[in-house]
Parts: structure tokens; sequence; C-alpha cells
């Protein structure tokens, strides 16, 4: 999950399939650490379509906008930044099982948004737009 202002990854979510049910989880932990967007962009993943996850979402006050399927250009962040997750971890390790892969992708995620300046920032780091900028933001976040 990708934040569009400052394209902080705000989790990656890793295993062999995920649920609606899973997904729910994973944002109700980001709502108690950062809140929730008033608008969520996703693709047309059958998590995202899940009525579990759609009910969730409509009762946290969000509202899920799909991609058209087959534009992957329509959700250009997130597709940017799982090219540059594939080259940059995955592509460059050989892992033994899942866990090593959760704790590899926390660590690599951290570097991510704290240590690796990105030039469509201004050359700062997601953490660093985010609390240099985070007034000029329009963005809601739902309760």
């Amino acid at each position: 999950m990708i934040d569009d202002f400052n394209r902080e990854c705000l989790a990656v979510e890793i295993d062999t399939s995920i649920t609606g049910r899973r997904l729910i989880r994973v944002f109700e932990r980001l709502k108690s650490e950062c809140g929730l967007p008033e608008t969520l962009r996703v693709d047309n993943g059958p998590e995202f379509l899940s009525g579990d996850f759609v009910a969730w979402a409509e009762q946290a006050g969000m509202t899920i906008r799909y991609i058209e399927p087959g534009r992957p250009n329509q959700n250009a962040y997130v597709e940017r930044f799982n090219r540059t997750y594939r080259e940059e971890f995955l592509s460059l390790y050989l892992f033994r099982n899942l866990n090593e892969v959760r704790e590899g992708t926390h660590d690599w995620r951290i570097g991510y948004n704290e240590r690796r300046p990105h030039d469509a920032l201004g050359d700062l780091t997601p953490y660093e737009y985010r609390q240099n900028n985070a007034g000029n933001s329009t963005l809601k976040l739902s309760a």
C-alpha cells in the first residue's frame, strides 16, 4: 500500500494468497497507526472485491475506486513501487520461507521510507516529504 501524497510504503503484506478478511486486518492496523484514506484506488484482485472488504471499507468511510481491468497505468505509483521492490529486494535473494521475505521486507521498507531519497520528491525520503509538506495535503482521513 502506497500513499500517493508522499509515496510512502504503508504496508506490504506477504503471503501465498490474501483474503478480504486479511486485508481488513491490515487496514485496521493502518487505521490505528496513521488513519485511513478517504479514497482507496485498487486493482480488481479478489481480496479487494470481496464482500467482507467492500462492506468494511464502506463502514470505515472509504470509497473504493477500482482501476479498469488491464489498465495498470491507472495505479501508476503502486506499479512503480512493485517494480522497485522486485528489483531492489525480491530479485536479489533466495528465500527459504515466507518469514524470511517478511523480515527482509520490513527492513527494506524502512530504508525505502526513511533513508532512500526519491527524485520525484525533490530528493527527499517519503518520511521527510511528509514531515515537510503535510500541511499542504488536501487528504482527509476517515475516523
